[in-house]
């Protein structure tokens, strides 16, 4: 396949209803959590540099480094929590639940492989936030 029909096959499915994407894009909150999103991806590829670096050019884990990074994640986090009225606490308690049901008391491959999404997301939705 050539590069050009690769580009004409592919930018056939492309979202293009620019119209309804306006509409929705006027709501605030919307923008808020894109806001946390695009800034949630770029810091998590600053951390994954920060490992990159130390495991293939062999560069000093820089710990200080992935701490910061770290706490922009959670600035991030935070615009996510305070936008859907999240507690931090109350996403952690969830999490955890979750990964009960999931693993256990311990994690495996197998139960890692073999999840079970529709009672992961019963789990979800039964515990309501605050």
């Amino acid at each position: 396949m050539n590069s050009k029909r690769y580009i004409k096959d592919a930018v056939r499915t492309e979202s293009r209803n620019f119209e309804a994407m306006n509409e929705r894009l006027n709501d605030d909150g919307l923008k808020r959590l894109l806001h946390a999103g695009i800034g949630l991806s770029t810091e998590a590829g600053e951390f994954l540099d920060a490992l990159k670096k130390h495991i293939f050019y062999g560069k000093e884990l820089d710990k200080v480094n992935l701490a910061e990074e770290m706490g922009d994640l959670f600035w991030y986090m935070a615009i996510v929590a305070d936008e859907l009225g999240f507690e931090f606490e109350e996403v952690m308690e969830r999490n955890i639940t979750k990964l009960k049901a999931r693993y256990g008391e311990k994690f495996s491959e197998e139960k890692a492989e073999k999840r079970d999404l529709d009672t992961e997301r019963e789990i979800l939705e039964e515990q309501s936030f605050n």
